[in-house]
This record gives C-alpha cells, sequence and structure tokens, in this order.
C-alpha cells in the first residue's frame, strides 16, 4: 500500500510555537511541490464551537486538508481535560485511521502534538507512541531560544531517541529582531549538543503576519536542503496504514 511522507511536530514544552511551526512548513513545502495535510490529534482549551489550532493554520496557509481526533474544553493536558470533562480519552486506533487516510491521499502529512513529547494524550499514550504508531518518518522538535533550552531539547531528542524514532530537525519557534546573548549562544549550541540540526528559525510575530506575507515568506525561514530532503515529493511502498 502506498502513503505519503509522515512527520509529527513536537515541541520542548507548551507554547514555544508548534502551531505556526506547523503552518510554515505547510506553506514551505506546499513551494516544492507537495500536497500536505494536517492531523491535530487532540485539540484542548477550546469549546466544541471554537476555532482550534487547525483554524489557526488554515488562517495562515489557506485551505489545508486536515483531521482533529479529539477535543476537551480545559487548557489542559489532553488526559486531564478529557477526565475533567467526563469525556472518553482519545483512542490511538482513531489516531491511525485519520493519519493513514491523510497519508494515502496527500505527499505529506504532519501530525502536531500537544505540548511535549510526554504529555498524555490519553491514560498510556503519548506522541512517541503515536510517532511510532504511524512510523513517522521524522519528528520536527520546536524549541524556544532563550535560557533552559538547551536542557529541554537534550531531554526531549533523548526521549525520541529511546523510543526508536528520528528526530528530524529542530525550529527556532519565535526568534527576537534583537537575540540576547544567551539566545544567540543556543543557536549554535542547540546543534551541537543535541546532535540535531537547527533546520529553521521563526521570526517573532510571524503567527501575526497577513496570510498573502506568511505564505511567501514561509519558506526563507527552513535550510532549503532540509525541506527538499524531508518531504521531497515520492510515495513509499508497502507501509501498512
Amino acid at each position: 500500500m502506498t502513503r505519503g511522507i509522515v512527520h509529527a511536530v513536537t515541541g520542548t514544552s507548551t507554547d514555544v510555537g508548534k502551531t505556526v511551526v506547523t503552518a510554515a512548513i505547510t506553506a514551505a513545502v506546499g513551494t516544492i511541490g507537495a500536497s500536505v495535510a494536517v492531523c491535530k490529534p487532540v485539540q484542548t482549551g477550546v469549546s466544541e464551537d471554537q476555532p482550534g489550532d487547525l483554524a489557526d493554520i488554515r488562517r495562515l496557509v489557506g485551505p489545508v486538508v486536515g483531521a482533529e481526533c479529539a477535543r476537551y474544553p480545559d487548557p489542559l493536558a489532553p488526559e486531564t481535560a478529557a477526565r475533567r470533562s467526563g469525556m472518553p480519552p482519545v483512542l490511538l486506533s482513531d489516531i491511525i485511521d485519520a493519519v493513514g487516510e491523510l497519508a494515502a491521499r496527500h505527499d505529506v502529512t504532519l501530525v502536531e502534538g500537544a505540548g511535549g513529547v510526554l504529555v498524555r494524550l490519553a491514560p498510556d499514550l503519548t506522541l512517541l507512541d503515536v510517532s511510532s504508531a504511524v512510523a513517522a518518518d521524522g519528528i520536527v522538535v520546536v524549541v524556544p531560544a532563550g535560557l533552559g533550552t538547551l536542557n529541554h531539547a537534550e531531554l526531549t531528542v533523548g526521549a525520541l531517541r529511546a523510543h526508536g524514532l528520528r528526530p528530524s530537525g529542530l525550529v527556532i519557534g519565535s526568534w527576537p529582531q534583537e537575540p540576547d546573548l544567551a539566545m544567540t549562544c543556543n543557536r549554535t549550541d542547540l546543534s551541537r549538543l543535541t546532535g540535531v540540526p537547527v533546520v529553521g528559525v521563526i521570526p517573532t510575530g510571524a503567527g501575526s503576519l497577513a496570510p498573502d506575507d506568511f505564505r511567501r515568506r514561509a519558506g526563507s525561514w527552513f535550510d532549503p536542503h532540509w525541506l527538499t530532503t524531508e518531504f521531497a515529493v515520492h510515495r513509499r511502498e508497502g507501509v501498512p496504514q
């Protein structure tokens, strides 16, 4: 059975810019001729009638095929949010089905996690488990620029590798016009200490750009060699859905 490339997008913590990075990758990959879909396995902090992360991505990029497997109103870790709401936790089988359906019809499918890799999406379910179950080709790790990022990045990359997953690149989720000394040093030290290249740097405020500006500029925020290597348009044979 054929399918497209699947990449997960995670962060070293919450509020590091995963959704804007997911939107930027979607826009950038589109410029190299690939069709892109996005799966958000679990959305928290919004009610049924409120826009979530997929809506933010569409606001910046335009029409994007997406799937959301579960959502809960409290802005908490998904497992906790589900328990507090009295709603059932998300099922891994539902996520596998959603990703498989998207990947069967698109060149690239991005799976945006919630918080960091060990955040519980459901009891005994993390993005590590999801990434393994959907045979993700790589994991993009979104990191902050400032103090603390080196420790968190090393811990995240270590967890991915311990689970047999491949971190394909680090992306700094928000880079100010005037970075301080720690940020400047971190931009070099992140790759040295994790062994994973910094493949993208998103300018602060990118999520507030007009959609046309966002789409036009997104490709310049990433290493072009990384984009074409990781997301070149091709189909893989023999991957179970």
